[in-house]
């Protein structure tokens, strides 16, 4: 990537609609409801942007990262080099810089403001117990060692400036919080909502504790992210977003949550979140408010299992070069089904992977190893797979009693029976009269004839 990608969100639509990728609608929509409803009916289609949100002058943005070529393109790099690309950067840091100024802070609102009538957050399901902030990326820093950490959790509005922050407790967010409650303090934090897509992808990335997601934001974006100092908090928030929340979380603040939407698209009952207060809000001038649709949707899928992919990938191919590439899965909601793609695997090497895959991954639970002669993409060539080169009695592992994720939809007391699928062919299959060989067509004759299709 030899030009650095633009670091605001407004660069990334004026984008996707130089592409044709950016559908703007004009009609005043209700934030309660209508925008959710709508994201879902075309949540595969170009992004969305609400021109006129009835109760707010600001204009709201989503489904503006729902597919892995949109997710490339606004990298910088094609679909096909986006796991590669990822898996790199976790290996890469380039870490920010701070500016003096910057136009995320050009109006600011500092008398801990009512946060429903400045901004347009939607209330998106029917059972949840208020509107939700889902696209703020939350910068808050170790009250011990003072590294940052930049993560997304989802917030609640609570009245006024009231929040409450869901975030379960293996969240490094909330080891944070926990160290300040124990100090006897609270977590200064800052939300920065209309971010470009390295600072969203970045958020994603698994790192671990004390590393900081901006060193690799800047890799991603090939040059320095660019901060500037909150006003109110000892933090620094990307210059070129469009709105940034001010404020402080209190783990000994604990908040009912109730009803809330997950990304399996059920509802989840997890008991009590975080509560918090916001003191300040600034925003460039005519801010635009980006939110993703919780649930089962793809862009809240896709923005985990990306970076589940990199994660997985780079584990795998450290310790079995034979791996080429892993996808998590949108059917298995982003964060609970992986296909590792393997070239020639040894024996005992498919089921080692698989078992790597999930003890990296606390989420994954149901993995297929496949073939590099299988699209692990297309579901069908995924299936025939295992109809071709699948033997029950040897291929399948069952690890019952494996520790669960609180999000997954069938834990009990937090365990799980995690399943692995061996699909690949076996050294000396063709030899002992097995299928091993599959049929094809000369490729010169095929290539020869794709050019010339129409006339035939």
């Amino acid at each position: 990537m030899s030009t650095p990608l633009a670091q605001s969100f407004r660069a990334d639509l004026s984008r996707l609609e130089q592409m044709g990728a950016l559908h703007r609608i004009r009609k005043a929509t209700d934030p309660r409801y209508e925008i959710s409803g709508l994201l879902w009916l075309r949540r595969t289609g170009p992004a969305q942007l609400f021109e006129h949100v009835r109760g707010c002058a600001m204009p709201v943005a989503g489904n503006v990262l729902n597919s892995r070529q949109r997710i490339a393109t606004l990298l910088g790099v094609t679909e096909a080099s986006l796991p590669g690309h990822l898996k790199d950067i976790l290996s890469r840091s380039l870490p920010p810089v701070v500016v003096e100024d910057g136009p995320v802070q050009e109006m600011v609102h500092d008398d801990r403001p009512d946060l429903a009538a400045l901004l347009p957050v939607p209330t998106w399901f029917e059972h949840e117990t208020g509107p939700y902030i889902t696209a703020g990326v939350i910068i808050a820093r170790d009250p011990e060692t003072g590294r940052r950490n930049v993560s997304i959790a989802r917030i609640r509005l609570d009245g006024g400036a009231r929040i409450m922050v869901g975030i379960a407790r293996n969240h490094h967010l909330n080891i944070l919080a926990e160290k300040a409650a124990a100090m006897n303090t609270t977590l200064p934090i800052a939300v920065s909502i209309g971010n470009c897509a390295s600072v969203l992808i970045g958020s994603q990335l698994y790192l671990g504790l004390g590393d900081d997601e901006f060193d690799s934001v800047g890799a991603l974006l090939g040059e320095t992210l660019r901060l500037v100092r909150c006003r109110t908090v000892p933090l620094e928030v990307p210059a070129e977003a469009e709105i940034v929340l001010e404020g402080h979380i209190d783990a000994r603040d604990q908040v009912e949550e109730k009803t809330v939407s997950e990304f399996h698209g059920f509802y989840a009952h997890y008991g009590f979140g975080t509560g918090g207060e916001i003191r300040c809000v600034t925003t460039r001038h005519s801010p635009i408010y980006q939110a993703i649709l919780p649930g089962f949707a793809p862009e809240h899928c896709l923005i985990g299992a990306v970076a589940i992919e990199a994660v997985c990938l780079r584990l795998l191919q450290g310790l079995i070069p034979c791996v080429r590439r892993v996808v998590v899965t949108e059917g298995g909601m982003g964060r609970l089904h992986a296909i590792i793609v393997m070239h020639r695997p040894r024996p005992g090497e498919a089921k080692r992977a698989i078992i790597l895959a999930m003890g990296q991954v606390n989420l994954l639970k149901h993995v297929i190893a496949v073939d590099d002669d299988i699209d692990p993409e297309n579901p069908m060539e995924v299936e025939w797979s295992i109809a071709a080169r699948f033997r029950g009695d040897q291929d399948l592992l069952v690890l019952p009693g494996m520790k669960a994720d609180r999000a997954d939809p069938v834990h009990e007391n937090l365990t799980i029976t995690k399943v692995g699928i061996v699909a690949c062919r076996r050294p000396g299959d063709g030899e002992r009269g097995g299928n091993s060989e599959r049929v094809r067509i000369p490729a010169d004759v095929l290539a020869t004839l794709q050019e010339k299709l129409e006339h035939y």
